[in-house]
């Protein structure tokens, strides 16, 4: 579904801190020979056909709409190849690797996920690719989140996830694999670009998207406009786990994106009182924002 998520506005669970495991790009062959000795196409020529689609609509099928006008996103992070501190990159590499190494995650109920679709609702191809990151918040504590995702909803708006939770203390809990289909913004678009999954319902650009959502702290577990903030831990983890999806997927830095900017309803606000300095000294000292 691709239903705008509800805020997490449940009682504050317990803490969980949790190590964030791997982060595979799962994919299945599916160019075996079925019984009637017709090919199914693999999964690359299926993704090929997704790039070299034409914007005009196959015969027969119809056009998707396309989003509203919406603000492009500009990002804050500024391209830089200035060396970092090599003892602080050393650092946030070896968290990127323990990451990737320690597996461990909550599995959520299916109510609150899908697979990523390779034809939009009007059986256009689409390609499903991770190409972004939204940063959201969690409101309440990462408890109350994983309670809100391990509990069964049928109704469309109820339906929340995101890929990975970030603790106030720096623990990490993956949600869901990159290959799912979170569902961390309803009626969104970037720059122009959605997917309408249910003509019914509208666009989301949650088939391309991997969404992160930061703890709260304390002191903005309301609807105000701002808070403390988020804590060093939190930054290490976050640029940690962005290194890991963008060294995976083609995922820029200009890519990296906020709940707010990709609302289309203004409703949302997350991530509240989110420094994108701290963010920039540590991908940065990862050299991910030097460009050729």
């Amino acid at each position: 579904m691709n239903s705008s998520p509800q805020p997490l506005w449940i009682a504050l669970g317990a803490g969980a801190i949790l190590t964030l495991g791997g982060l595979g790009w799962l994919t299945r062959d599916l160019s075996a020979q079925p019984s009637g000795g017709k090919r199914h196409p693999s999964l690359l020529e299926l993704l090929e056909e997704v790039r070299q689609a034409s914007p005009v609509p196959e015969s027969g099928r119809q056009a998707a709409p396309a989003p509203p006008a919406h603000r492009p996103w500009q990002s804050p992070l500024r391209a830089s190849c200035a060396p970092g501190d090599p003892a602080h990159r050393l650092r946030l590499q070896q968290l990127a690797e323990s990451i990737k190494t320690s597996p461990a995650r909550v599995q959520i109920h299916p109510t609150n996920f899908g697979e990523r679709f390779n034809r939009d609702a009007y059986g256009n191809p689409v390609d499903p690719t991770p190409q972004l990151v939204v940063l959201h918040e969690t409101v309440y504590g990462i408890g109350s989140a994983i309670n809100t995702f391990v509990t069964p909803h049928p109704r469309d708006e109820d339906q929340v996830s995101y890929h990975t939770l970030i603790g106030g203390d720096g623990s990490v809990v993956q949600v869901l694999d990159p290959s799912k289909r979170a569902f961390g913004a309803g009626n969104s678009a970037f720059n122009g670009r959605w997917v309408v999954s249910n003509a019914k319902v509208g666009g989301s650009v949650n088939n391309f998207s991997l969404h992160v959502s930061l703890e709260t702290p304390l002191d903005g577990e309301d609807d105000g406009p701002a808070h403390s903030g988020y804590t060093s831990a939190q930054y290490d983890v976050l640029a940690a786990l962005l290194a890991r999806w963008m060294q995976s997927f083609p995922i820029p830095a200009a890519h990296i994106t906020t709940h707010r900017a990709v609302d289309l309803g203004g409703e949302r606000a997350d991530p509240r009182s989110f420094n994108w300095s701290e963010l920039q000294i540590r991908l940065q000292s990862l050299g991910l924002l030097c460009r050729s």
